[in-house]
Protein backbone atom coordinates (compact mmCIF):
# COMPACT_ATOMS: atom_id res chain seq x y z
CA UNK A 1 0.00 0.00 0.00
CA UNK A 2 1.24 3.46 -1.12
CA UNK A 3 2.11 5.82 1.78
CA UNK A 4 -0.71 8.09 1.89
CA UNK A 5 0.59 11.63 2.91
CA UNK A 6 0.04 12.77 6.34
CA UNK A 7 -3.53 13.78 7.81
CA UNK A 8 -4.11 16.39 10.24
CA UNK A 9 -6.76 14.09 12.08
CA UNK A 10 -7.66 13.70 16.02
CA UNK A 11 -6.43 10.43 15.90
CA UNK A 12 -3.33 11.07 13.93
CA UNK A 13 -2.23 13.56 17.04
CA UNK A 14 -3.52 11.14 19.63
CA UNK A 15 -0.95 8.91 18.17
CA UNK A 16 1.81 11.08 17.61
CA UNK A 17 1.34 11.88 21.32
CA UNK A 18 1.25 8.39 22.48
CA UNK A 19 4.21 7.55 20.95
CA UNK A 20 6.00 10.68 22.41
CA UNK A 21 4.95 9.67 26.19
CA UNK A 22 6.27 6.61 25.58
CA UNK A 23 9.76 8.34 24.63
CA UNK A 24 9.13 10.62 27.65
CA UNK A 25 8.80 13.86 26.66
CA UNK A 26 9.73 16.76 28.83
CA UNK A 27 6.37 18.12 28.87
CA UNK A 28 4.61 14.66 30.32
CA UNK A 29 1.41 15.73 31.75
CA UNK A 30 1.12 13.13 34.57
CA UNK A 31 4.88 13.47 35.57
CA UNK A 32 3.80 15.83 38.67
CA UNK A 33 6.81 16.51 40.28
CA UNK A 34 8.22 18.18 37.14
CA UNK A 35 5.90 21.16 37.44
CA UNK A 36 6.57 21.80 33.70
CA UNK A 37 3.09 20.30 33.15
CA UNK A 38 -0.74 20.80 32.72
CA UNK A 39 -2.06 21.73 36.55
CA UNK A 40 -4.47 18.85 36.53
CA UNK A 41 -7.34 20.54 37.01
CA UNK A 42 -10.06 19.60 34.35
CA UNK A 43 -13.17 21.65 33.31
CA UNK A 44 -14.56 25.09 33.07
CA UNK A 45 -13.37 27.85 36.39
CA UNK A 46 -15.93 28.60 38.76
CA UNK A 47 -15.96 32.19 37.53
CA UNK A 48 -16.63 31.09 33.98
CA UNK A 49 -19.37 28.75 35.32
CA UNK A 50 -21.01 31.54 37.38
CA UNK A 51 -21.00 33.97 34.80
CA UNK A 52 -22.43 31.81 31.81
CA UNK A 53 -25.28 30.94 34.24
CA UNK A 54 -25.77 34.22 35.58
CA UNK A 55 -26.09 35.92 31.67
CA UNK A 56 -28.55 33.16 30.81
CA UNK A 57 -30.41 33.95 33.69
CA UNK A 58 -30.82 37.67 33.04
CA UNK A 59 -31.72 36.73 29.26
CA UNK A 60 -34.87 34.68 30.85
CA UNK A 61 -36.25 37.06 33.20
CA UNK A 62 -35.49 39.91 30.90
CA UNK A 63 -37.25 38.10 28.69
CA UNK A 64 -40.21 36.83 31.32
CA UNK A 65 -40.51 40.33 32.45
CA UNK A 66 -41.58 41.91 28.86
CA UNK A 67 -43.91 39.12 28.52
CA UNK A 68 -45.65 40.22 31.40
CA UNK A 69 -45.76 43.61 30.77
CA UNK A 70 -46.55 43.71 27.18
CA UNK A 71 -48.76 40.46 26.40
CA UNK A 72 -52.60 41.55 26.79
CA UNK A 73 -54.21 39.11 29.98
CA UNK A 74 -56.34 37.19 27.31
CA UNK A 75 -52.95 35.93 25.88
CA UNK A 76 -51.26 35.24 29.52
CA UNK A 77 -54.53 33.43 30.24
CA UNK A 78 -54.68 31.29 27.01
CA UNK A 79 -51.12 30.03 28.14
CA UNK A 80 -51.86 28.96 31.30
CA UNK A 81 -50.51 31.79 33.40
CA UNK A 82 -53.62 33.13 36.12
CA UNK A 83 -51.39 34.87 38.55
CA UNK A 84 -49.04 37.69 38.20
CA UNK A 85 -48.44 41.31 39.74
CA UNK A 86 -50.52 44.12 38.98
CA UNK A 87 -49.28 46.27 35.62
CA UNK A 88 -48.42 48.76 38.51
CA UNK A 89 -45.01 47.10 38.97
CA UNK A 90 -44.36 46.80 35.75
CA UNK A 91 -43.54 50.85 35.61
CA UNK A 92 -42.81 51.09 38.85
CA UNK A 93 -39.73 48.65 39.63
CA UNK A 94 -37.69 50.39 37.06
CA UNK A 95 -38.71 53.68 38.06
CA UNK A 96 -37.57 52.48 41.60
CA UNK A 97 -34.08 51.30 40.11
CA UNK A 98 -33.02 54.35 38.41
CA UNK A 99 -34.24 56.22 41.34
CA UNK A 100 -32.05 54.54 43.52
CA UNK A 101 -29.34 54.24 41.37
CA UNK A 102 -29.17 57.61 41.07
CA UNK A 103 -29.34 58.72 44.60
CA UNK A 104 -26.76 56.22 44.94
CA UNK A 105 -24.07 58.82 43.05
CA UNK A 106 -25.33 61.95 44.37
CA UNK A 107 -24.59 60.50 47.45
CA UNK A 108 -21.45 58.96 47.04
CA UNK A 109 -20.15 62.41 45.30
CA UNK A 110 -22.07 64.34 48.49
CA UNK A 111 -19.87 62.25 50.94
CA UNK A 112 -16.21 63.08 48.94
CA UNK A 113 -17.69 66.44 48.80
CA UNK A 114 -17.68 66.20 52.90
CA UNK A 115 -14.66 64.55 52.77
CA UNK A 116 -12.44 66.99 51.02
CA UNK A 117 -10.43 69.77 52.73
CA UNK A 118 -11.14 73.46 51.50
CA UNK A 119 -9.01 74.96 48.80
CA UNK A 120 -7.45 77.09 51.54
CA UNK A 121 -6.45 74.45 54.10
CA UNK A 122 -3.17 73.64 54.41
CA UNK A 123 -3.47 69.59 54.32
CA UNK A 124 -4.50 70.03 50.59
CA UNK A 125 -0.45 71.21 50.36
CA UNK A 126 1.07 69.11 52.78
CA UNK A 127 -0.59 66.11 54.59
CA UNK A 128 1.03 63.02 56.25
CA UNK A 129 2.23 61.62 52.97
CA UNK A 130 4.04 64.46 52.10
CA UNK A 131 7.62 64.09 50.97
CA UNK A 132 10.35 66.49 50.69
CA UNK A 133 12.47 66.52 47.66
CA UNK A 134 16.17 65.00 48.62
CA UNK A 135 19.33 66.69 47.48
CA UNK A 136 21.43 64.15 45.58
CA UNK A 137 25.09 65.29 44.91
CA UNK A 138 26.72 64.02 41.81
CA UNK A 139 30.49 63.54 41.51
CA UNK A 140 29.65 62.60 37.78
CA UNK A 141 29.12 65.42 35.20
CA UNK A 142 25.67 65.89 33.88
CA UNK A 143 25.15 62.93 31.31
CA UNK A 144 25.53 60.37 34.73
CA UNK A 145 23.08 62.20 36.91
CA UNK A 146 21.13 59.34 38.62
CA UNK A 147 16.74 60.27 38.52
CA UNK A 148 15.59 61.32 41.32
CA UNK A 149 13.31 59.71 43.83
CA UNK A 150 9.93 60.70 43.65
CA UNK A 151 8.79 63.53 46.20
CA UNK A 152 6.32 66.30 46.55
CA UNK A 153 6.83 69.62 44.81
CA UNK A 154 7.19 72.31 47.08
CA UNK A 155 4.29 75.88 46.46
CA UNK A 156 7.06 78.01 46.12
CA UNK A 157 8.32 75.99 43.20
CA UNK A 158 5.05 76.03 41.48
CA UNK A 159 4.15 79.68 42.30
CA UNK A 160 7.81 80.32 41.13
CA UNK A 161 7.01 78.73 37.86
CA UNK A 162 3.73 80.05 37.24
CA UNK A 163 4.01 83.71 38.32
CA UNK A 164 7.68 84.26 37.41
CA UNK A 165 6.91 86.60 34.44
CA UNK A 166 4.27 88.89 35.68
CA UNK A 167 6.88 90.02 38.63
Amino acid sequence: MADLPPVNSPRRVLSLSRKRRDAGSFLDVEDKTSGIGLSGQRGPKPAEVYGFVGSITTVVVTVIFFIWAYFPDQWLHSIGIFYYPSRYWAIALPTYCMVVIVLTLAFYIGLNFMATPPPTSFNVIYDEHSREPEMLTTLAGEDDRPIEPISDIGIHQINEFIFKDSK
